[in-house]
């Protein structure tokens, strides 16, 4: 299973099969990567309604993204629709329909990558595996952590406001001070953990030792081997048909 995969493989699967799919505008690689990798949604470890929660709103960026190409997208060939600056040809549709499968192609395999991963594994992983200075692994995830508790603090907010009568109208005006109040809240937050931090000794310049080890071992490389792989199929049926459309030649 690919939850159990340490999350360093996860990351670089998800760059390889992202600078493959960037490298050509057209549906045919795209369509190919996004095939293979729906192949591979068994294996990701994940159930089906939480997996379709979590593939929702890249679907719909994806199809808002084809939909806005299709309409102002560059005109060439025939002209379908032609209202104001609203202008549907071939050009713009072929243009939508890669755009739409690659934006699926490139965050599929990011989103189910990266849904079971630990922030804390994925810390050491950067840490032990890449080398990354420690100073700014740690302070990335202190940070990471104290995010989930924006939502709560947001919620807080709202119920003190609504106690002390001042966030009955005026939404706009609502939402600008209640967010001024979070801005707020965060700093002064955030201030705190990096003052705690740097009194337990994890801004020092020595070399740390870390809790959990982090092993990268085969399974690891037999992911990003199939990242690579699924990439290389993508480029390569797209070159056979004539559709690899490298973007640095245009």
């Amino acid at each position: 299973m690919i939850v159990t995969i340490n999350p360093v493989s996860k990351l670089a699967a998800s760059v390889v099969i992202a600078i493959a799919l960037l490298l050509s505008l057209d549906w045919v690689s795209a369509t190919v990567a996004l095939a293979l990798e729906v192949l591979l949604l068994p294996f990701a470890g994940l159930g089906f309604r939480r997996l379709v929660r979590r593939l929702l709103p890249v679907l719909s960026a994806a199809v808002l993204t084809g939909l806005l190409i299709a309409l102002y997208g560059k005109a060439s060939g025939h002209s379908y629709l032609q209202v104001l600056f609203i202008d549907v040809t071939d050009g713009s549709l072929s243009l939508a329909i890669a755009t739409t499968v690659r934006v699926l192609a490139v965050a599929v395999p990011a989103v189910v990558l990266f849904a079971t991963v630990d922030p804390t594994d994925l810390a050491d992983g950067l840490g032990q595996v890449l080398h990354l200075p420690s100073r700014f692994v740690l302070g990335a995830l202190g940070a990471l952590r104290l995010s989930g508790l924006f939502l709560e603090d947001w919620r807080s907010l709202e119920l003190a406001r609504r106690a002390r009568g001042i966030a009955d109208r005026g939404r706009l005006r609502r939402f600008a001070g209640q967010a001024f109040a979070l801005l707020v809240l965060s700093i002064r937050r955030g201030s705190k953990l990096a003052t705690a931090m740097e009194a337990r000794g994890f801004g020092s310049a020595a070399t740390r030792t870390w809790a959990r080890p982090s092993r990268f071992g085969a399974r690891e490389w037999v992911l990003i081997v199939i990242a690579a792989l699924i990439a290389g199929a993508a480029a390569a049926v797209a070159m056979a048909t004539g559709q690899w459309n490298f973007l640095a030649s245009r």
